[in-house]
């Protein structure tokens, strides 16, 4: 089995970082979150590869297909943390006795990020495309919601929908997930009109508006 490793690098899926050092020889020693990400696609079809044998090689038989595959498979998850991926193969290969699809995977990993409070990915699309104006005023279901869609762009995101509008919310939504997760405290300033406060009911007021009125 080909390593994911030589695909992405004859790919270029993903550009070089300033993180990057160049070896003696020349070549791009990767980073560990990068390599962290090869090893867990690697890893991923090889479960796969040894939990669904036939499945697998019918799908995957070939070096062709299986470039194909992996590549594919890394784009849809490279925003997705390594631990999320693993955990999520795991829970689909001993829930389900057939090969799943990329589809299949990406739920998994949606339903493990339910667990830990904040809305799945999709869910948090949704919502970013349904809110209006003003942006700041709407019922969000978790601030980091609205923080992804004003990274992505209010103007994206009102357009029609599409793969590569939900790809760049994804990068940014994972991007401040992970900062949420990691301490970051996310508020979402109202705006004037909306945190303005009722003036309290004068009671004194109301008596000789009624005494004026004869009401």
């Amino acid at each position: 089995m080909k390593k994911i490793r030589n695909i992405l690098s004859q790919e270029n899926i993903q550009k070089t970082s300033k993180q990057e050092k160049m070896t003696q020889l020349g070549q791009t020693k990767l980073t560990s979150t990068k390599e962290d990400f090869i090893k867990s696609i690697d890893s991923l079809f090889l479960k796969l590869e040894l939990a669904y044998h036939y499945q697998f090689y019918k799908v995957f038989g070939t070096d062709d297909k299986l470039k194909e595959g992996k590549k594919l498979w890394a784009i849809s998850l490279k925003h997705i943390p390594s631990e999320i991926v693993l955990e999520a193969v795991e829970n689909v290969i001993s829930s389900q006795s057939y090969l799943p699809t990329l589809t299949d995977l990406l739920k998994a990993c949606n339903d493990i990020n339910r667990k830990d409070g904040f809305p799945s990915i999709e869910e948090a699309y949704l919502e970013a495309r349904r809110s209006y104006q003003p942006r700041k005023d709407f019922n969000w279901t978790h601030p980091i919601v609205y923080f992804a869609g004003k990274k992505t762009g209010w103007n994206i995101l009102d357009e029609k929908d599409s793969s590569q509008s939900l790809q760049i919310f994804r990068k940014n939504y994972m991007s401040i997930k992970l900062q949420a997760q990691n301490g970051t405290e996310f508020k979402i300033k109202r705006s004037a009109e909306s945190s303005e406060k009722l003036e309290p009911f004068n009671k004194d007021l109301f008596k000789k508006l009624r005494k004026k009125f004869k009401v």
